[in-house]
């Protein structure tokens, strides 16, 4: 299970059987480009693997033109 800490709404999410970056921003229903995923202070790229009982940060990002 991977503990998913979105900002800015602050809403905690559990997700079983993710097991890369890329999975869990699919699974939130989000493009790589849409959002930052942090672990331990580490920016992640999508291809990264995760283990379970690992917590993430997930930022949306919005752009302002």
């Amino acid at each position: 299970m991977i503990t998913v800490r979105l900002e800015p709404d602050n809403d905690v999410v559990e997700l079983h059987g993710t097991k890369t970056v890329l999975a869990v921003l699919n699974r939130l229903k989000l493009r790589s480009t849409m959002a930052i995923v942090v672990r331990d202070g580490q920016l992640l790229t999508p291809d990264r693997r995760l283990a379970p009982g690992q917590t993430l940060m997930v930022r949306k990002v919005t752009s302002a033109g």
